[in-house]
């Protein structure tokens, strides 16, 4: 079949790291799938188009072998390599009509609509709830996963224990008793990557559409958009100034309740036990899931952290969330939940739908870490330095933008907020701050109901004083006067 070959459509690049023979190949077989070569044509013979592009024969002869090896070319004995005739595949994204794309889902088109907050590297002021890897122990870290690795024989490299690593189980159901006054056994443990992981798979397990959600008002971002993915309906649990009003429970249909009562997200205000044994109350009268987030429960600066609301629970409805991303690092992405005993039933089934469980090496390195002390110290030698950071973080804020941000008072978390004393635009100033090198969070993305506040949320863990000085320098230059 005669056919004038498209020459001018093979552009080779001999600088490029592409092997020439493999760049061939690839502009050969788009030609062939795009029918700018039809079937039965008769490509070049090697020695002509080696000679018409400057390249060896055998380069062309490498790329013709592959085309035939995968279907697109015959070569047939002393005659030219033929195009096969291959059924008409679909056009690309780019190539489709708008209108003939096939469209997300409901639930889809909703999901790539709920906000979110990553960093950059490199950025770590004010990076919100961001942990200072600087002091992380990564040689003892990686002493630990050497060890386990050198003798973990097939234990921790298959499939093997999804709802958790049972010595991390273990360690983590003694730690919780300790240190959060968590009552549970390590059958209760089920460990996730992340929590943010874990909430999704609560709010699946636990709502269907239409389902209401009493839900802090400011609230953690991440936890809001798990629920209305899944086809709850958020009710606001409005707090303010340390207090949350627990006064107006949703009328019909409650199912949840998300509350972070050690260390309010975004506010960092602890909630006091009254409220605590009054919220549990309300869920028994309702019938209604408590999920408790205990994010940062570790990190209080006023006496002593207070112990979880779950080990005050009597009627096993609390579901308490935690995670080791602010105690250890979040790359880490291990995270857990306690389950009430009624909800261990099929949970690994689940789990194992999700393909979200973590890796065993670092689960049972992590079970090492913890079982030998070294978290506990760790822990000890971290509250000592993000203590003396948080006060010198609230006096360089007084002092650099006192006029522009008053801080909301916490005695928790190792973030802060603030909020803008002017009409300033939240989402604006931060968008501008990051490109500058600043990493912080708009307040008003965890309002969900109207009556947003516009503020900032920082994380100052993460940074030593001159760090902090710079930083807020920066943001002072991107305010208008004052």
């Amino acid at each position: 079949m005669a056919q004038t070959f498209p020459l001018f459509a093979l552009s080779l690049d001999r600088t490029s790291s592409v092997p020439l023979h493999r760049q061939l190949y690839e502009a050969l077989r788009d030609l062939i799938q795009r029918r700018a070569l039809p079937a039965g044509a008769d490509l070049p013979s090697t020695r002509a188009l080696a000679q018409d592009l400057g390249i060896a024969r055998n380069t062309v002869t490498a790329a013709y072998d592959q085309l035939t090896a995968e279907g697109y070319g015959v070569a047939r004995p002393g005659a030219r390599t033929v195009v096969v005739d291959l059924p008409i595949r679909p056009l690309s994204a780019e190539e489709t009509p708008p209108a003939q794309r096939r469209p997300l889902s409901k639930r889809g088109e909703l999901m790539t609509r709920q906000p979110f907050h990553y960093g950059r590297p490199g950025g770590t002021a004010f990076h919100p709830g961001l942990p200072d890897a600087a002091n992380f122990p990564f040689g003892l870290w990686g002493r630990l996963l050497t060890r386990r690795a050198q003798h973990a024989r097939d234990a921790l490299f298959g499939t093997y224990h999804v709802e958790g690593y049972p010595d991390l189980r273990r360690a983590i159901a003694n730690y919780l008793k300790v240190a959060r006054g968590v009552r549970c056994t390590p059958d209760q443990i089920l460990i996730t990557t992340g929590a943010q992981a874990g909430l999704d798979l609560l709010a699946r397990l636990l709502l269907d559409p239409g389902d209401s959600v009493w839900m802090e008002e400011p609230g953690y971002y991440g936890a809001q958009s798990a629920f209305v993915a899944a086809g709850g309906t958020l009710a606001p649990l409005a707090v303010s100034e340390g207090v949350w009003d627990l006064t107006r429970p949703p009328a019909r249909r409650l199912k949840l309740i998300y509350v972070t009562p050690s260390c309010q997200h975004p506010l960092g205000a602890s909630m006091r036990m009254e409220q605590r044994l009054q919220l549990l109350e309300i869920a028994e009268t309702l019938n209604a899931w408590i999920i408790e987030d205990d994010f940062d429960g570790e990190y209080r600066f006023q006496g002593q952290p207070i112990p979880a609301m779950q080990g005050f629970d009597h009627d096993e409805r609390v579901i308490y969330v935690g995670t080791f991303a602010k105690i250890l690092f979040p790359a880490l992405r291990l995270g857990f939940i306690v389950l009430p005993p009624s909800l261990k039933n099929g949970i690994v089934n689940a789990l194992s739908l999700t393909g979200q469980f973590a890796p065993l090496m670092l689960q049972a390195a992590l079970a090492d870490f913890i079982e030998q002390g070294h978290m506990a110290r760790h822990l000890r030698r971290m509250r000592r330095i993000y203590a003396s950071r948080r006060q010198t973080f609230k006096d360089l804020v007084q002092s650099h933008l006192g006029d522009w941000l008053t801080m909301v008072p916490g005695d928790s978390g190792i973030q802060m907020a603030g909020l803008l004393r002017h009409p300033i635009s939240d989402h604006t100033l931060v968008l501008a701050a990051r490109e500058r090198g600043i990493n912080m969070s708009a307040l008003s993305m965890h309002y969900r109901h109207g009556r947003e506040k516009s503020g900032l949320v920082m994380g100052y863990a993460a940074s030593n004083e001159a760090a902090m000085v710079q930083g807020l320098e920066t943001l002072r230059s991107l305010l208008p006067p004052g």
